[in-house]
């Protein structure tokens, strides 16, 4: 029985990227010869934005470009995708993702089982070291805790990691199918009928929170969702946005939206009060510069010690451990990579391609054990600080 597969990818002013995503994609499908034969794909590309020499780009890929004259943002364009298919089964991706051989045949087997929708496991790197976290955990008391964290620091921002942690490497270390709605809308893996059924995507976010929307109005449907560990990808991370000039305005107006509407327009209103009143010391949301000394903890703390630039030593560390990077002060959510026993001695450095993709803002580096407690932290300044 031939099913049907529409693979939409969303790009804006990244050309190459796109093409590069849907070529490894390509590559993975064909692969396997059963899933290949079986199956009947149709490529959409949604052009939210291109220069000259970027659409000559890609006018020369065997897809069907979709051009809405406009950015539409990420919703806008993946639900132009969708209504411009009837395909029973649908990719919804980034274009800065590589999936790795077998990704997209794991992620369509969790549908053919009776998944509503599938995400991957996603690295930060090709040599797969640094995981990715999940979609977080929302909910007030999340949101209430990463807003003491950011303002407060200390013990609340420990807390917070702890809590972050604990919630990634149910992920990470899942060894089979995971039902979870903290996926990716990097990339997921969608039905046709989920999709008719629970409404596509909010197109009022413009940037950010529109996958975790739709996830959750899937589980108030009752359909189930699930996190593949099997099904591996590599996330370039954030390409797009850092080249739209409203990306932090989007970001924020995402936010607060979301917070009404899952959470109520009096917890909005008041976590916005918040704000207004007690600044956030850290730069947790942005990643920027100047947040260092709240990075050590909060008011009265030091600062935490710049990371090394010949690397980390963690040979007086008991192992395993995670070395986990990320660009909030309060050190969550973060990448990570699990140090085990008989890892070899050395210096940790950042995976080389990561370090060159760094663009501008501060990153923060935490070492915990296998309980989630903290070990150190180290500040990683911008690139030229």
């Amino acid at each position: 029985m031939t099913r049907s597969l529409a693979v939409v990818l969303v790009h804006y002013h990244t050309p190459r990227l796109a093409a590069d995503a849907l070529g490894a994609l390509r590559r993975d499908l064909a692969c396997d010869p059963d899933l290949a034969a079986g199956l009947d794909v149709e490529w959409l590309l949604v052009d939210n934005g291109s220069n000259p020499e970027g659409r000559a780009l890609l006018a020369e890929l065997p897809v069907r470009l979709l051009e809405p004259g406009r950015n539409l943002g990420y919703a806008g364009g993946v639900n132009l995708g969708m209504a411009s298919s009837h395909a029973e089964w649908a990719l919804l991706m980034n274009p800065d993702v590589l999936v790795e051989p077998g990704c997209a045949g794991r992620l369509l087997d969790c549908l053919r089982s009776g998944a509503a929708a599938a995400g991957p496991r996603f690295y930060w790197d090709s040599d797969r070291r640094l995981l990715l976290p999940p979609g977080e955990a929302r909910s007030r008391c999340g949101e209430l805790l990463a807003w003491l964290a950011a303002t407060r620091g200390g013990a609340w921002a420990a807390r917070g990691r702890r809590r972050s942690r604990r919630h990634c490497r149910r992920h990470w270390q899942a060894a089979a199918p995971l039902a979870s709605y903290a996926l990716s809308g990097s990339l997921l893996a969608v039905t046709r009928a989920a999709w008719e059924r629970v409404g596509g995507f909010d197109e009022g976010f413009e940037l950010y929170f529109e996958e975790t929307d739709w996830l959750l109005r899937l589980r108030r449907a009752g359909l189930p969702a699930r996190y593949v560990p099997a099904a591996e990808a590599v996330h370039l991370y954030a390409r797009s946005a850092a080249l739209e000039p409203r990306a932090r305005e989007w970001f924020d107006n995402s936010a607060r939206r979301f917070r009404s509407r899952h959470y109520g327009a009096w917890f909005a209103w008041s976590l916005a009060r918040l704000d207004g009143v007690l600044p956030r010391r850290s730069a947790a949301a942005a990643g920027g510069r100047g947040a260092a000394p709240a990075a050590g903890g909060g008011a009265g703390r030091p600062p935490l010690p710049p990371l090394p630039p010949e690397g980390l030593d963690l040979d007086g560390y008991p192992r395993p451990l995670w070395v986990e990077v990320s660009p909030n002060a309060t050190g969550f959510p973060a990448a990570a990579e699990r140090i085990g026993e008989g890892a070899p001695a050395g210096r940790w450095t950042l995976p080389p391609e990561v370090a060159a993709r760094r663009e501008g803002g501060d990153w923060w580096v935490w070492l915990s054990d296998e309980r989630c407690r903290d070990l150190a932290g180290f500040h990683l300044p911008a690139p030229g600080a």
